[in-house]
């Protein structure tokens, strides 16, 4: 199967349960927080209001193209109106095309499932490192100075996530979330299993332990 991340900056009417269509799992994110991204493993799709609370939709247009998490993905602006001097300012912004709200779900998955998605899964992050620690998203391996860390999915997912967001504190909740384990939903303290897996593993490597305990608040990947 072939996975379709849908970013959403507002509600969607309809609602974002995930759902398999044909060859693809489609997963729906709502991104309040536009600090923290969820943990994005397929083809990237953006939609943005025009109007947003904390900021313009243009600006954070920008900002999803001057982040490497985020540079490929394929941004639609979502108008208040079909005005030809929104659309000009929302392409030169960096959007890849727009349609008139307001967005419903129907009209998301028309927009994201009758395109050609060949392309922009080739586009996507491949590998992430830090210093000799890589993740190969590709390959779904795990390397320290280029030799295989045998982890498990979630270990393994959860390595990714911290090596993309080094020195960042994540609550257990929050880690919870970025794997997209709500639902059914997963005791916190699942993650301190997975957590103390894959310090185990990386000490086996060789890679020493760069995941720092934040008493009461959470855990942190200190870069290497």
């Amino acid at each position: 199967m072939r996975r379709i991340d849908i970013l959403l900056a507002s509600e969607l009417s309809g609602g974002l349960a995930a759902f398999r269509h044909d060859e693809f799992d489609v997963v729906l994110h709502r991104w309040t927080d536009f600090a923290e991204l969820p943990l994005i493993e397929g083809a990237l799709w953006v939609f943005i209001d025009w109007v947003l609370p904390e900021m313009s939709g243009l600006e954070l247009c920008r900002r999803l193209r001057a982040d490497p998490l985020t540079s490929h993905a394929h941004v639609t602006m979502v108008l208040e109106e079909d005005n030809i001097e929104d659309r000009k300012r929302a392409l030169r912004m960096g959007a890849d095309d727009y349609m008139v709200g307001p967005l419903t779900r129907t009209g998301l998955l028309d927009r994201v499932l009758g395109a050609n998605l060949g392309d922009q899964e080739g586009a996507g992050i491949r590998v992430v490192a830090q210093g000799d620690l890589t993740v190969d998203v590709a390959a779904f391996q795990a390397r320290w100075q280029e030799k295989p860390i045998p982890l498990m999915p979630n270990e393994l997912r959860l390595l990714r996530y911290f090596i993309e967001h080094p020195g960042r504190v994540f609550s257990r909740a929050q880690l919870i979330a970025a794997l997209g384990k709500q639902d059914p939903p997963v005791d916190e303290r699942t993650v301190d299993v997975w957590i103390g897996r894959l310090r185990r593993a990386l000490k086996s490597a060789g890679a020493g332990n760069p995941l720092r305990t934040v008493r009461s608040l959470g855990y942190v990947f200190d870069a290497i």
